[in-house]
């Protein structure tokens, strides 16, 4: 292969990859390129040259593809939070659906045929219920200021989002249309409070400064609405003037929490939590039944979809009223609630401590009574001990994380071949990996593509397997 490493390059985009790069072909190699949209015309620079594979960076777009549409955000260019706004609604899940198919074939090696039509969001705008924003003493340049014979200045306070590949720089946002418009809102006051305050931003490379993040939590069902102000240290006075400012000019704001992350770890979670107004948490629903939610808890993050998603999984899992359901990685207990009334036990294993009291506490609210929440790690917890404490599941629902199960999981789950097997997975290509490994115990029978983030390349499937005859 001829090409080199920084040389500029022209091509044609003819398909999508899961990361949201668009696909071409050079010289009989795949290239990798963002922010462009099949039947692009593009000219790009090789960034990155591999045997198999070349990545490129978008110089400039020659010609159009008819798929490309203006978009609504004047940073999609260059904010990480959306990959897919140059592409209409329609196209971008026509190729999630594709994404799903392809992992399943080229990684599981399963047919095509078992990969239903996609299930769309209704509200591809302002469908997030929770947004975390990240501050900064260094902003993103734009490109144009990059390019600049001119000095730029980077310093100040930057509020927004992670530029693409980088945790030490913030995209200072002028809008966000992902969150209700309030989040946005919220997000400049926030800002503009500190800058005329003399409230430094955290330095992740000094480690000096006070803002870490903001985290806004809005519940769709109810007017709950949660205000998490993650800093690097206490500093009542600092903190009690921000909270003081935020409920004079947003009055809708039901609670505010301080989360004090003084450890070099870059995370939204604190060391510990105070709670400057309110009750230090919102409440929500998906289907029947109502959630408590911590500041640092897992909750799905589109609620409408998160409906429909859980709708796909019960009716996978085929239920029945004398079952023992077990629901892995359950975090709140969400979908172990929203199957409870179906079987006639269900158990639900998480990891983190503060959600296992958050799911208690639903079961409780929700007057579940025939739920149990164990608190462990799943390569730990899920083995022949547990089967024997808690009883023999005909059931199971496992909803890992993106990295998805441990081998040490799927491996019990070999071994213990339930009857019923349901997958729910936020990245196709682990589930795929998964399910390449359960296919010799289970029949993998179908599996349904969820969009539940409109704008971005990420995309939620549930999976139906059955233990093969003769297995159980």
């Amino acid at each position: 292969m001829g090409v080199k490493k920084g040389e500029i390059i022209e091509a044609t985009i003819d398909s999508t990859a899961f990361k949201g790069k668009g696909v071409a072909r050079y010289e009989g190699i795949a290239l990798f390129v963002g922010a462009t949209a099949p039947g692009d015309r593009i000219r790009a620079r090789i960034v990155k040259k591999k045997k198999s594979l070349l990545e490129g960076k978008l110089i400039e777009i020659l010609e159009p593809s008819p798929l490309r549409i203006e978009p609504l955000c004047s940073h999609a260019d260059a904010c990480g939070g959306c990959t897919w706004q140059h592409l209409d609604y329609k196209t971008q899940i026509i190729h999630k659906e594709q994404h799903v198919r392809d992992h399943l074939l080229r990684i599981a090696g399963l047919k095509d045929d078992i990969t239903l039509p996609i299930i769309g969001c209704d509200m591809p705008f302002y469908y997030r219920n929770k947004m975390e924003y990240s501050f900064s003493s260094r902003r993103w340049l734009s490109q144009q200021e990059i390019e600049s014979d001119s000095f730029v200045d980077d310093s100040g306070f930057a509020a927004g989002l992670h530029a693409p590949g980088r945790f030490d720089k913030i995209l200072n946002l002028t809008e966000c249309h992902l969150q209700h418009p309030v989040s946005f809102r919220i997000l400049d006051h926030v800002r503009s409070y500190c800058v005329r305050n003399n409230i430094a931003p955290f330095d992740s490379v000094q480690k000096t400064g006070f803002m870490r993040h903001l985290v806004i939590r809005n519940a769709h069902h109810t007017d709950d609405l949660m205000i998490n102000l993650v800093t690097f240290s206490e500093n009542r006075e600092y903190i009690e003037g921000l909270r003081d400012s935020l409920l004079a000019h947003f009055p809708e704001i039901t609670t505010i929490v301080q989360n004090i992350n003084d450890l070099p770890n870059p995370t939204a979670t604190g060391r510990y939590e105070r709670i400057l107004h309110g009750p230090g948490i919102i409440t929500d629903k998906i289907g029947n039944h109502s959630f408590r939610i911590d500041a640092n808890a897992f909750f799905q993050t589109n609620t409408l979809q998160a409906e429909k998603l859980y709708d796909v999984a019960r009716d996978f899992a085929n239920l029945k009223p004398d079952d023992h359901l077990f629901d892995l990685y359950c975090g709140v207990g969400t979908l172990t609630l929203f199957m409870a009334d179906r079987v006639r036990k269900v158990t639900g294993i998480e990891l983190v401590d503060v959600a296992v009291k958050n799911a208690l506490q639903n079961a409780h609210d929700n007057n579940v009574s025939n739920s149990e929440f164990v608190l462990g790690d799943m390569k730990d917890t899920f083995n022949d001990e547990f089967i024997s404490r808690y009883g023999r599941p005909d059931c199971i629902v496992t909803d890992p994380p993106r990295s998805g199960m441990h081998p040490d999981v799927i491996e019990n789950l070999i071994r213990l071949r339930v009857p019923r097997l349901v997958y729910v997975s936020c990245n196709p290509s682990t589930m795929a990996r998964d399910l390449k490994e359960l296919n010799g115990a289970y029949s993998v029978d179908k599996v349904q593509p969820v969009d539940m983030f409109p704008q971005t390349y990420h995309i939620e499937a549930v999976a139906q397997l059955t233990a093969r005859e003769g297995s159980v």
